[in-house]
């Protein structure tokens, strides 16, 4: 993912609602979300170079996502693939902000990432470009390839749109969701960030649906729980000339969402 807007106790109807837009290589092959054989009640895309994933979750009530940090300066081609992190807190048992700290202390070995981690109705977040894990605050968040609630353009579009979708607390239509990530309009030059790549890249780079050339968003992901212990997961597919090509959906039980409205106590 490239993208990542989300809303935790934001709204009466949803404890957690996620709407996430994954930026690839063109030529870059993966497989739609669907059950993995080898992970019983894992659902998620795959990344068929490396095997892992973007996004995903289980019917144990897991939720995780995986940003880039975008720093041209630092990347390493052989570190070991961002996508394993997905999968190793979907496969786990623990509690997210407990796994993340763990990881912390490896964190290095991966190239940049944001990871966020939610289950039992709880989300943690961790990046290795700086900070230490911290459990997610109740309301609206969202994160690029900057750190979590960096005001780049796209982030500030985006979260302000998702504010005012959650802020009327009425029943979500998913196609509203995906029109929130489908915007394509670039920012202002004087607004773009500074991450090394020049100015002409950042700026394709800028809209919340990028559409450059053999790169771009290839998918959106949306994900609406219940604090009846019900999920929705929708994924919306694009071509190489970033054409619709698709939309799955899966209803399954999500247990652990049910905390009444107002994001639990913290834990010590």
């Amino acid at each position: 993912m490239c993208l990542v807007v989300l809303g935790l106790y934001a709204h009466p109807l949803y404890p957690l609602v996620v709407t996430a837009n994954r930026d690839e290589l063109v030529a870059r092959p993966s497989e739609p979300v669907g059950v993995w054989r080898n992970h019983e009640g894992l659902l998620a895309g795959r990344d068929l170079v490396a095997g892992g994933t973007w996004m995903g979750v289980t019917t144990s009530g897991r939720f995780a996502a995986l940003t880039n940090v975008r720093d041209p300066r630092v990347f390493e081609a052989d570190a070991p693939s961002r996508g394993g992190l997905v999968v190793r807190f979907l496969t786990a048992a623990d509690e997210p902000f407990v796994h993340l700290k763990h990881l912390a202390a490896r964190a290095p070995c991966w190239n940049g990432f944001n990871l966020l981690a939610g289950a039992a109705g709880r989300l943690s977040w961790l990046s290795n470009a700086g900070g230490e894990p911290r459990e997610v605050e109740a309301g609206v968040h969202a994160v690029s390839n900057a750190l979590l609630d960096t005001p780049w353009p796209k982030v500030r579009r985006s979260a302000a749109g998702l504010a005012r979708i959650l802020g009327r607390h009425d029943r979500i239509e998913p196609e509203e969701l995906f029109a929130l990530l489908a915007d394509r309009a670039p920012a202002p030059d004087d607004e773009l960030p500074d991450t090394g790549v020049g100015v002409a890249v950042e700026r394709l780079l800028s809209p919340p649906f990028i559409a450059a050339p053999g790169y771009g968003t290839r998918g959106t992901t949306l994900l609406l729980v219940s604090p009846a212990g019900h999920a929705t997961l929708l994924e919306r597919r694009f071509d190489g000339d970033f054409h619709e090509t698709g939309t799955s959906r899966f209803e399954l039980r999500f247990p652990g969402w049910d905390t009444p409205f107002g994001i639990p106590e913290p834990r010590s």
